[in-house]
């Protein structure tokens, strides 16, 4: 039993994750509804036998954990929860757009298309001499605003009786 538990979690793994590649917005939420049904299965696996009862028994070694059970409590709140946000997204988006289909970003498509140089193509040292060139600068422009600062400090002193 507890391989065919295993083999229905693993199913929902790989179905969840498929819908989860997806660009279409329901298929999205069904995809993550799908890995935490698939989570939560594989969490109660872990619990032990079917049908034990939790705390019954005089020895240590007669009691189920009750933990893999809290646990699964607790995904299905978080679950609900997130699901619902991400619905309200799917309906946010459908009601701007009137489509479901998640749209590229501009910017990502910018910076896939444009040439990376490769390690051999960089000069490390040169990148190391401009970034110890940027603190030197960086440390000139804070002394000399401390320089100004306690300038004006002394002379505020002065004028005072």
């Amino acid at each position: 039993m507890i391989v065919v538990l295993a083999g229905a979690a693993s199913a929902l793994f790989g179905c969840g994750t498929y819908l989860l590649l997806q660009r279409e917005l329901t298929r999205i939420v069904l995809g993550l509804a799908l890995l935490a049904h698939g989570a939560n299965l594989l969490i109660l696996l872990s619990a032990g036998e079917r049908g034990r009862p939790a705390f019954v028994g005089s020895g240590t070694d007669d009691l189920l954990d009750p933990l893999p059970q809290a646990f699964v409590l607790t995904a299905i709140v978080i679950t609900f929860g997130v699901t619902t946000f991400l619905l309200g997204l799917a309906y946010r988006s459908w009601v701007l757009t009137r489509d479901d289909e998640v749209q590229d970003d501009v910017e990502d498509r910018r910076i896939a298309a444009r040439r990376h140089p490769t390690e051999e193509e960089v000069d490390f040292a040169a990148v190391e001499a401009e970034r110890l060139a940027l603190e030197d600068k960086d440390a000139a422009a804070a002394s000399a605003a401390g320089a100004a600062e306690s300038g004006r400090d002394g002379a505020a002193e002065e004028g005072t009786p």
